[in-house]
């Protein structure tokens, strides 16, 4: 058994000498017999696994409470253990965080998309009640990363994605900095396992090759600290091998050139020593120009406090220094866990909770948006903050997302000022709307009765709140102007065909709504309005005489605008088609059609990013499919290559060669040697398409082929 009791009890104890630690005894007993027998995937004693994550809570320094609950966490799922046998022998603040963990993993759900909302969704009310829920599943999730080994290819990948999308994120939103970087390494390590172990053969090689030179540089902060009468823990940063990756992937970049691999962290004793030492590193070496970051005057919204700096150390090198308190050094690795110590029966108190206002804020979110998507999207954004720091005309300070505009701010202090809000003052001169705030602008927001929101202020605006809200009132307009336009097409057609309008109103028409497929009468008038059901579908079920050839769900081709090609789209006929240019589908590629007015259908390809800014009323999205057509389509590619001569026409070979056309081409150059050939092909299909990316990356010099989806 990798864990023992006894030593847990004596983690326990350093910390907290006057704990009941009997509790946890009687707690360990009591899960020993009720997972006798039980063994995991690996072989190992169940009983191992709830040991780990006592272990890994008590190593959080938490009270005795959450330990004994990480010890049960299991209890009510996996052994026939009841929640009144937990209450009875443990407490009533036991069974309440048991029972907690145990619904959280019995949530069951369709589509990997609904799981990860509906389980953000769980947990974010989990922690509104009671924080060390999410603490404790975090412990769990640590553990099990760790041990991911032994299950099949599947699950491994599965829950890796899902620790990488939900836990990690959380983990930082909480400020757990070194659970953070774990969950993220271990997920990089079964999502990309040949990445990721080429990348820590790689790092340990550079640490070996560096050794001396860190020393180095560690020995000449200590001796100018000394010199300056300064007290400061100098040792090297821990690496962080996803961060790595996703400086790689981001910035197109290989491994030799990420400069910030050697990274120096100081801990010293006060505030003032901080700024103290950052001056002495800024006098030994140059420091890189915006590189200096400022998280103590500053914090981050989880509470994290550290100056950052890069400087070009000994030899030319880049080296960047974290400077930090050991408080605030406690507060980066361990977040909100920092603030629970020694609190023993006590709930996180409300002066706690306000360093984690978001979590409020996601919590009315959630209630906000129902689809699956557009909370999981949103919560996204909330979840990874960069974030500016701007006043109020009385000097209150509002934190906002990096790339907020006035748009933003108006809405995140009511949604009346966002809605009517027509202009905008920063630091007392008018600016557009859409401009982005920076650090201490002072912002002043001008509403007008009569101003309401544009659609074009969601291609810009980046705040949650402001996209819900925006969203939310474009969709109740459009489904009143649909509903007005869906009564003014029935009652024309009505009078064509002799009938009173009034028909609209009778028991009748609420039959044929329900017939097809609607709540009511109302309901109807909005699909006749956006196009999905024809005014004459309803007169057919009126008049039974009449062919009712609209009741057959049948796809046919729709009609297309000159130079376009066709598609399939379900039960409606005679139809305008038209190809978005913002991602350009090709057949092969998975796409939906946006219904518009006076246009038709545009066709778009099903991850493009304009499409759910554009279906603000899904009601306006539909089903389509491709038709067989041996036409070509224009497609973007770009090739990022060394600058050689000769390349442009190696490439332009390679791709003519898989009998495709080249119909634009556009290159430029970078500082560094490198270029990017873009251009416009015309393919028949993504098939084609996949060998002309195939035939240029075998082409000598060419770093990377990517298909371009944005115009």
């Amino acid at each position: 058994m990798s864990m023992k009791p006894e030593e847990i009890e004596k983690k326990i104890l350093a910390y907290n000498p006057e704990v009941d630690i009997g509790l946890f005894r009687k707690a360990y007993d009591f899960i020993e017999n009720a997972h006798k027998g039980q063994t995991r995937v690996s072989g190992e004693p169940y009983v191992v696994h709830p040991l780990e994550v006592a272990d890994i809570l008590a190593s959080l320094r938490l009270d005795i409470i959450t330990i004994v609950a990480g010890l049960l966490h299991d209890a009510l799922e996996d052994t026939p253990t009841k929640l009144e046998q937990v209450k009875e022998v443990f407490g009533m603040e036991v069974s309440f965080l048991v029972d907690g963990l145990t619904k959280l993993s019995r949530i069951e759900f369709k589509t990997r998309e609904e799981q990860q909302a509906e389980s953000f969704r769980k947990m974010l009310l989990a922690m509104a009640k009671d924080i060390r829920i999410i603490l404790i599943k975090l412990a769990d999730r640590i553990h099990n990363m760790r041990t991911l080994e032994h299950l099949s290819p599947d699950k491994k990948t599965s829950i890796a994605q899902e620790t990488l999308d939900i836990y990690a994120p959380i983990a930082n939103r909480l400020g757990i900095g070194w659970m953070k970087t774990e969950l993220e390494d271990l997920s990089l390590k079964y999502l990309h396992t040949s990445e990721y172990e080429d990348l820590v053969k790689k790092v340990a090689k550079r640490e070996e090759e560096r050794k001396d030179y860190i020393n180095d540089v560690i020995d000449e902060v200590k001796n100018a600290l000394k010199r300056e009468n300064l007290t400061g823990d100098v040792r090297g940063r821990p690496k962080h091998y996803y961060g790595v990756y996703q400086k790689m992937l981001k910035q197109g970049i290989s491994f030799e050139q990420v400069y910030d691999l050697i990274g120096i962290r100081i801990i010293t004793e006060t505030k003032a020593d901080c700024y103290a030492i950052l001056g002495v590193i800024h006098s030994l070496w140059t420091p890189v120009p915006g590189r200096y970051k400022d998280f103590i005057g500053l914090p981050r919204p989880n509470g994290y406090q550290s100056l950052h700096t890069t400087v070009i150390g000994p030899k030319g090198e880049r080296v960047e220094f974290q400077i930090r308190t050991h408080e605030m050094n406690s507060i980066a690795e361990e977040g909100i866990a920092a603030h629970w110590r020694y609190k023993e029966k006590v709930p996180i108190g409300e002066s706690d909770m306000e360093r984690f206002g978001w979590l409020r804020q996601l919590i009315d979110l959630q209630q906000d948006l129902t689809e699956a998507k557009d909370f999981f999207d949103t919560i996204k954004v909330d979840l990874f903050p960069d974030v500016v720091y701007v006043f109020t005309p009385r000097g209150d300070v509002k934190e906002l997302p990096r790339g907020s505009t006035p748009i933003d701010f108006a809405y995140s202090i009511h949604s009346d000022i966002g809605h009517h809000c027509a202009g905008s003052r920063v630091n007392g001169k008018i600016v557009p709307l859409k401009y982005q705030l920076k650090n201490g602008d002072s912002v002043e927001i001008q509403t007008s009765a009569t101003h309401i929101p544009s659609r074009d202020w969601l291609k810009f605006v980046v705040t949650p709140r402001a996209k819900t809200r925006i969203k939310q009132w474009i969709k109740a307009e459009e489904r009143k102007r649909s509903f007005e336009l869906g009564r003014e097409l029935l009652e024309r057609e009505f009078k064509r065909h002799d009938h009173s309008p009034s028909v609209i109103k009778s028991k009748e028409m609420t039959e044929i709504a329900n017939g097809l497929g609607f709540q009511g009468t109302e309901e109807m008038l909005v699909a006749i309005g956006y196009g999905k059901v024809s005014a004459l579908q309803v007169i057919n079920r009126l008049v039974p005489e009449k062919v009712k050839e609209e009741e057959m769900p049948i796809k046919r081709p729709l009609k297309k605008e000159k130079g376009e090609r066709g598609v399939m789209v379900k039960g409606i006929d005679d139809i305008l088609i038209h190809f978005s240019k913002c991602c350009s589908p090709i057949p092969g590629d998975k796409i939906i059609g946006f219904i518009t007015r006076g246009r038709g259908v545009s066709i778009h390809t099903e991850d493009c990013s304009n499409v759910m800014d554009l279906a603000v009323d899904k009601d306006r999205l539909i089903d389509v499919d491709w038709e067989q057509d041996e036409s070509t389509h224009p497609v973007r590619i770009s090739v990022y290559t060394v600058d050689k001569p000769g390349l442009l026409a190696n490439v332009s070979s390679a791709i003519t060669s898989a009998e495709v056309n080249i119909s634009q081409a556009n290159i430029s150059t970078t500082e560094d040697k490198k270029a990017y050939l873009n251009f416009v092909v015309e393919v028949k299909d993504l098939n084609q398409l996949v060998r002309v990316i195939k035939k240029v990356e075998q082409v000598e010099g060419v770093l990377d082929v990517k298909r371009i989806k944005t115009a």
